[in-house]
């Protein structure tokens, strides 16, 4: 179980959130790492980070771009109890493929943990899982049911809807609460990454999902109306991209996406309303973020 005297944290690698998003809680200063970690890292420097940040955690974590997903299964060694991991996510992160420490690859490092029971995907839309780029997917856990896959089928090939039923606008909240409602007397960890609300929800460095920031504050309502939620982590703003290595620079730039231009205060208006809106829903606290603007955070 995670225990902590500060609850939640903001964990800085890269600006993405202003320093005072929050009106209590700890802020935790880690800019010099973010070149180094962003979008892939070492094994050894991960484990340097993990060191350095490991006795400041809490069981709830803000930290910066979908580009640092990967730290989730950091975060998820804390954990010493058998646990599901929930996560919305406009991408699977299942590629077996190196890096070893991405953030497309890190359900892999998460299922490596003795106590992570099963993981479950929710608004998924992105190629990787249509042909031929689903070959690169985790099947192992697939095969075992410990990864499942909630995708929205307007977003997936005919072929992807075979194997992976999904669900759409019309029904997922339905789909959801049977979910959540099997989750009964569970303990879960849940991670959101931003990318998996649509356009005018959030501004990110990779593609959009579909889901609204009300609907996953509703879905975290049913989650924790059912499971004990042992923790949660939130990342995916907006963040200029800087690397430390030049192989790590060859990779993220071919595999990240062109983006339409956003003005900087317009993208960090619409994830300050997202956070808003699913931070309080995460961490059970009925308050906003510092500096929240009321009409911005409400519904």
């Amino acid at each position: 179980m995670l225990m902590q005297a500060v609850s939640q944290v903001h964990l800085d690698l890269d600006g993405a959130w202003p320093r005072d998003v929050f009106c209590d809680g700890e802020y935790l200063d880690c800019r010099e790492w973010g070149a180094q970690l962003r979008y892939s890292t070492t094994r050894g420097l991960v484990c340097d980070f993990f060191q350095h940040v490991q006795s400041r955690l809490a069981p709830f974590t803000l930290y910066g771009s979908g580009d640092y997903h990967y730290l989730t299964a950091l975060w998820l060694r804390r954990i010493d109890e058998p646990f599901t991991l929930v996560s919305f996510d406009n991408h699977p992160d299942w590629d077996i493929r190196p890096p070893h420490w991405c953030c497309g690859t890190w359900l892999n490092r998460a299922f490596e943990l003795p106590n992570l029971k099963r993981a479950v995907v929710w608004g998924c839309g992105n190629f990787e899982l249509n042909w031929p780029n689903r070959l690169f997917a985790n099947h192992k856990a697939l095969r075992a049911d410990r990864l499942r896959v909630w995708p929205w089928r307007e977003r997936i090939s005919k072929s992807a809807q075979e194997i992976w039923p999904g669900m759409s606008r019309e029904n997922w909240r339905e789909r959801f609460a049977e979910f959540a409602a099997g989750m009964k007397g569970e303990k879960i960890y849940v991670t959101v990454d931003i990318d998996c609300l649509g356009r005018d929800h959030s501004f990110t460095n990779w593609e959009n999902g579909l889901f609204s920031s009300e609907d996953i504050a509703w879905a975290l309502g049913e989650l924790r109306s059912h499971a004990e939620m042992l923790g949660g982590d939130l990342c995916g703003a907006y963040s200029p991209i800087r690397y430390a290595r030049f192989k790590q620079s060859i990779e993220g730039t071919l595999d990240h996406p062109k983006l339409e231009k956003i003005g900087q205060a317009e993208a960090a208006q619409r994830n300050r309303r997202a956070l808003g809106i699913i931070w309080p829903a995460l961490t059970g606290r009925n308050q906003h973020h510092a500096g929240a603007d009321q009409d911005h955070a409400r519904p």
